[in-house]
């Protein structure tokens, strides 16, 4: 066999866990492999080599990156098992003793892996201990040269376009795991994005490990970005990853709502509806900032869908904290609320904090605010009974025996649209238009007659 054939005939498995982040990563990863000329088959298959990007958010997250490891190498011994990520970065030397693990990747080395396989096959006969590619990323200041060619799925794509973060929440081993913030260039995000229209997705997703720092290190702003990426052509709609609130300002916010593609669709990062317990926490705003920034953003477009992350049962959160909190919620009156019990993470601040919240009332904390959560969901779909809606269809689905095609709103509000086999061609990846009559299940809204594509 001629050297550098080898790698035309193997087969390669790649697992994500985490983030948004974490899985475009993994999708760069494997259009590195196949432009190498490997395989890619299912994770459940047998491969040659077995590709883990992991996750260090929680300890839960470590253990789940361990336990992938080892059942990649339990499906096949003789295989190439490659940890990269997050878990790698922050447990480099715990990783490097285990046996089930051949090469490792820290978190800015990625785009190293198909020189790092073929390195690996090359020597695997002399090699004697796991080979590791994982540097000091606090003082990384470039940013990797990831990049993706098409998505799989047709009609929304992620973009990254950020990494790292210094905001150094009490919680979190981010900073540690990801270093320093780092910018992609303008020029990059804006060829990748045109790639993108030309495969035929027409929606993106800009996304960051903190994305309201895009550009600090470049001498630009997120603002600069976006408005640059609405005049790629092909690109209908750009939806926002995760933001801070204090990147929410007056003319932030007037900009954004002079762009017909941006989705008004805003997750602002919350954490906590109480003063003292965001202190804790380390988060840089007050419950009244926060209210103003919504407030900002409803003054400047009709019916946005605000979103937001909250933890329960942080060091300290007593009952009064956390009534202070369920109050707040339900004076901003979000649209989805994403629900996590208190995770303890080595080599956090807030590992170390007394007082730390039994797993029981984390619990009974957590299933309280998913009962405050339901009528607020309910509150802000009745909006759109009656309205007109437009609709991106993304896939065909069944509810009880009836095929719909299923898609969402700029907000991110799901609609059904009865399909009846009929419709001139696949109506995935059509843009459509037509009156929203009723709810269909939970969670779901009903268009029965499309009106016109848009």
């Amino acid at each position: 066999m001629q050297k550098g054939m080898e790698s035309n005939m193997r087969k390669a498995a790649l697992h994500n866990l985490g983030c948004k982040v974490n899985a475009y990563e993994t999708e760069s990863m494997q259009q590195l492999l196949e432009a190498s000329g490997y395989e890619i088959v299912p994770f459940e298959e047998a491969a040659d080599v077995y590709v883990i990007n992991t996750c260090s958010v929680t300890n839960i997250a470590d253990r789940k990156s361990r336990q992938m490891v080892h059942r990649a190498k339990k499906k096949n011994p003789n295989s190439v098992v490659v940890a990269a990520g997050c878990y790698v970065q922050t447990a480099r030397e715990q990783v490097q003793k285990d046996n089930a693990v051949d090469i490792l990747i820290g978190n800015n080395k990625k785009h190293e892996l198909p020189i790092l396989l073929e390195r690996f096959f090359a020597t695997r006969e002399t090699a004697s201990r796991t080979v590791s590619l994982v540097e000091d990323i606090a003082t990384d200041s470039g940013y990797e040269s990831l990049s993706i060619s098409r998505t799989a799925e047709r009609t929304r794509a992620f973009v990254k376009v950020q990494d790292g973060c210094n905001q150094f929440c009490s919680y979190c081993i981010i900073p540690y795991a990801r270093g320093r913030v780092r910018s992609r260039q303008v020029a990059d995000v804006l060829e990748e994005a045109a790639r993108i229209a030309a495969s035929g997705c027409r929606e993106v997703v800009l996304t960051g490990i903190h994305l309201s720092s895009y550009g600090v290190d470049l001498g630009t702003n997120l603002l600069h970005l976006i408005e640059e990426v609405h005049k790629v052509p092909g690109i209908v709609r750009i939806r926002l990853g995760s933001l801070e609130p204090k990147i929410i300002t007056e003319e932030f916010a007037r900009r954004l709502s002079r762009l017909p593609k941006i989705c008004p669709h805003f997750h602002l990062s919350l954490q906590s509806g109480c003063d003292d317990t965001l202190r804790r926490m380390n988060r840089k705003y007050t419950c009244r900032e926060y209210r103003h920034v919504c407030d900002i953003l409803r003054n400047n477009f009709s019916h946005p869908a605000i979103t937001t992350d909250v933890i329960v049962g942080f060091p300290g959160e007593t009952d009064e904290e956390f009534e202070t909190t369920r109050k707040f919620l339900r004076q901003i009156g979000f649209f989805e609320i994403h629900i996590f019990k208190y995770s303890r993470r080595e080599g956090t601040r807030a590992a170390k904090m007394e007082r730390q919240v039994p797993e029981e009332v984390k619990q009974a904390r957590s299933e309280t605010l998913f009962g405050d959560l339901a009528p607020m969901n309910e509150e802000y779909l009745k909006y759109y009974l009656g309205r007109q809606a437009e609709v991106l269809l993304e896939e065909k689905v069944s509810f009880s025996g009836q095929e719909y095609f299923l898609g969402h709103t700029k907000e991110y509000v799901k609609i059904a649209v009865p399909f009846s086999g009929q419709e001139d061609g696949n109506l995935e990846n059509k843009l459509v238009q037509g009156v929203v009559s009723s709810k269909l299940k939970e969670h779901v809204l009903l268009m029965e007659h499309v009106l016109e594509e848009a």
